[in-house]
């Protein structure tokens, strides 16, 4: 009977043919609060099904990208960005042998924590609150501490890990900045991120009919296709390829990276995307409203604590630090919901 078997454990048997440097769930660092082990799944697909069924996680199909309030229905959602970030880190994972349970968590949670409005909202708050913002600690603070209602989601150290070290700076290289998360499931979700947003970026870019196909720049596009499938094919092709003598080796220098000619045709088409996309997009109108919406947000909340769900109060060691969570996690919409009646009904207790 399936009843008397221990699926988890036939499970954790098969990870020992993954590769020796792949992630094993039986050898997790464990969880800041110990659990008993599901009989069903790994730690690692726990990890997964929690950030699924979390609320962060269904407010990511209302929380912008790039484009704020577009008026088509083909524009990328952080919620459409982050499943294209788990299937691309997924086919890499598979095509090194490394743990897909692992990678996919990583990939599901690396957003949560990402504000409305998008990069507009990160930059807004991280000039509002004086110890800054940066959208990949406070997707850790939501799954460590706000959803559930404060009580979190209580993950491996290993998800954690690859959550917070997801993100780079603004380096000239997809290759460079940010923290380096400790496992190659983690290094995976990181790269799978750069190649999803480079490449819908682009798409929506061409759809706003803000840059067309022939903008492109031409060495780049010369060296990873020219369609959207021919570069994300390009690019994860070249990761594997590039990356797979390396996790061979029982090494820590080992790294998820492309190839020399790849990566330069990376950075070139992100850069491209700074100038004629990211920047034009700063100087938008609505691009505007988005951040007069989020200053007047967070002076509201910061002289009305009383307004603040409780969840967002629990873990907060200053006011403003509850409001930055209470921000970060609206989506587009209630944010400029809330921000338009705050203007015209002042401190209305009807607000929230």
């Amino acid at each position: 009977m399936i009843g008397q078997l221990n699926i988890r454990q036939m499970t954790e048997e098969r990870e020992e043919r993954l590769s020796p440097q792949a992630a094993k769930s039986r050898l997790s660092r464990g969880r800041v609060r110990p659990e008993e082990p599901c009989p069903i799944r790994t730690a690692f697909q726990r990890d997964r099904d929690r950030i699924i069924h979390c609320k962060a996680f269904r407010r990511l199909k209302h929380k912008t990208q790039v484009f704020l309030a577009p008026l088509g229905d083909h524009y990328v959602t952080r919620l459409t960005h982050t499943l294209e970030v788990a299937q691309i880190a997924r086919t890499i994972a598979r095509a090194l042998n490394l743990n897909e349970d692992l990678t996919e968590a990583i990939a599901l949670g690396h957003d949560l924590g990402h504000t409305p409005f998008g990069h507009v909202g990160e930059d807004v708050l991280n000039e509002l609150y004086h110890r800054g913002f940066r959208h990949n600690e406070q997707s850790l603070r939501v799954v460590d501490l706000l959803e559930k209602d404060g009580r979190g989601l209580n993950l491996t150290l290993e998800v954690r890990d690859g959550i917070l070290n997801h993100s780079k700076t603004d380096a000239v290289s997809l290759g460079e900045g940010g923290g380096e998360p400790e496992t190659l499931e983690g290094r995976v979700v990181k790269i799978a991120d750069a190649i999803a947003y480079i490449n819908h970026d682009i798409g929506d870019a061409i759809r706003a009919g803000i840059i067309t196909e022939r903008d492109l720049p031409l060495a780049a596009i010369s060296m990873v296709g020219n369609s959207h499938s021919e570069r994300i094919n390009t690019m994860v092709s070249d990761v594997i390829t590039t990356s797979w003598a390396a996790t061979g080796a029982a090494t820590e220098k080992t790294k998820i990276m492309m190839s020399p000619q790849v990566l330069k045709a990376a950075d070139t088409l992100r850069d491209f995307l700074f100038q004629e996309v990211y920047n034009l997009r700063s100087a938008q109108d609505e691009t505007d409203k988005a951040k007069e919406a989020i200053r007047s947000l967070y002076a509201y909340f910061k002289e009305h604590e009383e307004m603040l769900p409780r969840e967002y109060l629990i873990h907060a060691e200053e006011t403003e630090r509850g409001v930055v969570d209470y921000i970060a996690g609206m989506t587009d919409q209630y944010a400029q919901m809330t921000a338009e009646r705050i203007s015209t009904q002042g401190a209305s207790k009807e607000i929230p």
